[in-house]
C-alpha cells in the first residue's frame, strides 16, 4: 500500500492540533487567569500551541511546545520575533501559573488591577 502526501499531512495537522486542543483545555482550567493575560490568537504549532498576550509584565507571543522526551513542556516568550526566554520542563499542572507569572503577576498585582480598572 503506497501512503500519499495527502495522508501524511492529514495525520501530521491532525496530531498537531490534538497537542494544540490538549494545551488549550490545561489552559481553559483556570480560564480567568487565561483571559488576565489579554490571550488572543490561538495556533497550533507542531508539538504544541502559540499564541499572544497583553499582559502587566510581558506582551508578545508564548509558544507552548510537548517535549516527548522529557513528557514536559517548554515555553518560550517571544518579542519581536526574538525568543527573549525560555522556560524548560513545566509540568502540566504548572503551565498556567508559569505563563501567568511571566506575563501577568506582579509583586502588587491586586493594587495594578485596582488602578487599570478603577476598582
Amino acid at each position: 500500500m503506497v501512503v500519499g502526501k495527502n495522508s501524511i499531512l492529514t495525520n501530521k495537522i491532525s496530531s498537531r492540533m490534538e497537542m494544540a486542543k490538549y494545551i488549550m483545555q490545561i489552559l481553559r482550567s483556570q480560564l480567568m487567569v487565561m483571559w488576565s493575560w489579554g490571550f488572543n490568537s490561538p495556533i497550533a504549532i507542531e508539538n504544541g500551541l502559540r499564541f499572544k498576550v497583553q499582559g502587566f509584565k510581558f506582551r508578545g507571543i508564548v509558544e507552548v511546545v510537548y517535549n516527548e522526551g522529557s513528557d514536559l513542556f517548554d515555553v518560550s516568550f517571544i518579542k519581536a520575533g526574538k525568543v527573549i526566554k525560555t522556560i524548560y520542563g513545566v509540568f502540566f499542572d504548572m503551565l498556567v501559573e508559569t505563563i501567568d507569572n511571566y506575563v501577568e503577576k506582579t509583586s502588587d498585582y491586586e493594587k495594578r488591577v485596582r488602578e487599570e480598572y478603577n476598582l
